[in-house]
């Protein structure tokens, strides 16, 4: 059991994306979707401007695959749909594999306006792997980010993303999280600066 910390640079909930029942990290972040595993826990930390407080953890329940992702039944609501909330704009359900191997970019937060790909995005999604975490477990906190305990102070990181915690100190903070409340507890930071995602 390991806890992966790293900054959340710009918080639109995409990603993260904590809505329809769970928390979603499908882009962004490849190294960690890369290495974390079912048991583990993700802790995304505001930028220093922002405090470095918390804006969200999740403890990962699941770890599928994009095509899986884009499959599933349960996971249809996380496909971004733009003439809807801004929960439904935000979704992270964007890539598939096509059939000469390339991959599909649904219109998203990760495209242009116009609904284009945009190629840089594609490669940092998917190229280092196409893992999707998933926590039915979390709390997201967004604009409402806590205090990280001082206790936790070791959490706090300036760029990547950070594992090397003992199991002391995981367990511990499995303790707090545990008796954190549930769900979506804010709105993404980025939700009050930013009148529309299009």
């Amino acid at each position: 059991m390991k806890i992966y910390s790293y900054v959340v640079a710009r918080d639109y909930g995409f990603a993260p994306n904590p809505f329809h029942g769970f928390c979603s990290l499908a882009t962004c972040k490849p190294l960690v979707r890369k290495m974390a595993s079912v048991g583990d826990f993700v802790v995304g930390i505001t930028p220093k401007h922002d405090g470095n407080r918390i804006c969200y953890v999740m403890e990962v329940s699941s770890k599928i695959t994009f095509d899986d992702y884009w499959c599933g039944a349960s996971y249809q609501n996380k496909k971004p749909r733009f003439d809807l909330s801004y929960k439904y704009a935000v979704g992270d359900n964007i890539y598939c594999k096509l059939p000469d191997g390339s991959w599909h970019q649904q219109d998203s937060h990760h495209t242009h306006e116009d609904g284009r790909p945009i190629q840089e995005n594609i490669e940092v999604d998917t190229g280092t792997t196409e893992s999707v975490l998933l926590g039915e477990r979390f709390s997201y906190w967004g604009s409402e980010g806590i205090d990280i305990p001082a206790e936790f102070g070791g959490l706090r990181v300036a760029r990547g993303h950070k594992c090397d915690f003992g199991q002391a100190f995981v367990e511990k903070f499995k303790v707090w999280f545990f008796n954190q409340e549930r769900g979506v507890l804010g709105n993404p930071e980025r939700w009050g600066s930013k009148g529309t995602f299009r």
